[in-house]
């Protein structure tokens, strides 16, 4: 765009639902800017369960349209990123205390058939006393069930659409907060404000997206100076980090006995990932954390079905999540709607604001593309739809087969450690040959901070993915944070 222009479109928020939608607008030809006040997926979207989902236990509450449209998602997703993006098999112990067998085997039947399942594998019922996946649990539980579901890395979810975003012209503004927004007839002047430097900025734009998540009420009071017909709900969700407890790449999804249903996913190769909680929240999004008592409460959990009892001293690493729920006045958090909504406000020759609230990260690419529904009549020009067949990048593999590819890489630089290999794989995908290129020996990578973390990888993050601390590189671009020292932690903030 011209220098000085009005932007068409000005997203606040850098979590899922915003660089989704920026990606998708700047893709239909929209000049775009995105900012967020920290970095990108700093906030909920780095810091929720990490599946792409239907969501199994929403057919208990009768979402029948949000289930049928995430297990559609689930599938475009797994094909347009197999690298950051796999199936997971999941196993439910059956406690007949709390569901009856006949109502977990309707629920898994729906499942396998509301969204048109492909690539993924089917339910099945388990003998505990000869199936594999029993050997991990106590002995009372003798029967069960099994199905499939995908694994994501949320934070590089974000940070791949923000890349694609960019990459179709997009501009991209982490760490830069919008104060405030007014209407000047037509247009949109915001003022926006560089944390790293100080400095603020004018900009205009035609239309403005208000996707900034747990705090989408308190921009549009504060920034805009509105309230909203809608409100968000804020619930709390911690998961605690262990060392994994038993072998197999199965996950299990238990009961406990308030019914709730707790996650409990292999992550990270030696870890599991447990989780989550459903906790009513008022405080400031960024301050969320894991409460003692809800530590207590997941290894409760994991220790009425495992074999392997864990204690809170097990936790290697915990984190919390706010989650901006649509309010729908149920009195129980765990029961509040994950669908999504919109609000669109700007009378006749008033530039338009679209908020968002509600959502979740398996069907943020279809919520992108109805946010853009309803701001075609400002722009009649706008092209059409066009992420469901688009892979993000580094998803172009041959096939979607991630086995065959990361086989393929470790060919071509047979001189890369496997687990290093694997991570450039997973995280890069065919991204990783820019990454790589020119380098013919691990020397050629640069200092080594631990794990598989080299220079040349923390020089690429920070050139080409906007991160510029240790937090960014090791927790939201990476996971290394799990596997590197205090030590060398330390090491790596020092050459930042």
């Amino acid at each position: 765009m011209v220098e000085g222009e009005p932007y068409d479109l000005v997203v606040v928020g850098g979590g899922i639902n915003g660089a989704g939608i920026a990606r998708d607008a700047a893709g239909r030809g929209l000049s775009v800017l995105l900012c967020d006040k920290g970095d990108v997926a700093e906030g909920t979207s780095s810091r929720s369960g990490k599946l792409v989902h239907g969501g199994l236990r929403y057919l208990e509450y009768r979402e029948f349209r949000l289930v049928r449209e995430a297990l559609i998602e689930r599938e475009v997703l797994l094909r347009n990123a197999p690298h950051i993006i796999w199936p997971m098999r999941f196993v439910l112990p059956h406690n007949r205390e709390l569901r009856p067998a006949w109502l977990i085997r309707l629920g898994l039947f729906l499942y396998d058939h509301l969204g048109g399942r492909e690539r993924l594998a089917g339910s099945r019922s388990l003998d505990f006393r000869s199936a594999p996946e029993g050997r991990a649990l106590r002995p009372e539980f003798r029967r069960g069930f099994e199905y499939s579901d995908c694994w994501v890395d949320d934070a590089r979810l974000v940070v791949l659409n923000a890349i694609a975003a960019r990459e179709q012209g997009a501009r991209i503004l982490p760490r830069t907060e919008c104060v405030s927004a007014r209407r000047a007839g037509p247009l949109w002047q915001a003022v926006l404000h560089d944390r790293a430097t100080g400095t603020t900025r004018p900009v205009t734009a035609r239309a403005m997206v208000n996707a900034a998540g747990p705090w989408v009420d308190r921009f549009l009071a504060s920034a805009v100076g509105v309230n909203s017909s809608k409100r968000v709900r804020l619930v709390k969700g911690s998961h605690i980090v262990v060392p994994k407890t038993y072998e197999g790449d199965q996950a299990y999804l238990i009961q406990h006995t308030d019914r709730r249903v707790i996650f409990v996913n292999p992550y990270e190769q030696d870890y599991l990932l447990i989780g989550t909680t459903d906790i009513p929240y008022e405080g400031a999004p960024d301050a969320a954390a894991a409460e003692p008592a809800e530590i207590e409460y997941l290894c409760a959990a994991v220790n009425r079905y495992l074999r392997r009892p864990i204690a809170p001293s097990d936790v290697v690493h915990d984190f919390s999540g706010v989650r901006p729920l649509l309010d729908d006045q149920q009195a129980n958090p765990s029961a509040v709607t994950r669908d999504y909504s919109f609000e669109l406000a700007g009378g006749a020759g008033e530039a338009p604001l679209l908020s968002i609230f509600g959502g979740k990260i398996t069907t943020y690419r279809r919520l992108a593309e109805q946010a853009l529904d309803r701001l075609r009549p400002f722009f009649p020009a706008m092209r059409g739809a066009w992420t469901a067949t688009t892979p993000l990048p580094g998803g172009d593999i041959a096939g979607a087969d991630f086995a065959s590819f990361e086989r393929q890489l470790r060919q071509r630089h047979g001189w890369l450690p496997p687990p290093a290999a694997l991570h450039y794989a997973r995280c890069y995908g065919t991204r990783a040959e820019r990454l790589l290129d020119g380098a013919k020996a691990l020397g050629d990578l640069g200092r080594h901070f631990g794990a598989a973390l080299y220079q040349r990888e923390v020089d690429y993050l920070r050139s080409e993915e906007w991160a510029a601390t240790a937090e960014d590189i090791l927790w939201r671009r990476t996971k290394f944070g799990l596997h590197l020292s205090p030590g060398q932690v330390a090491t790596l903030e020092e050459s930042l």
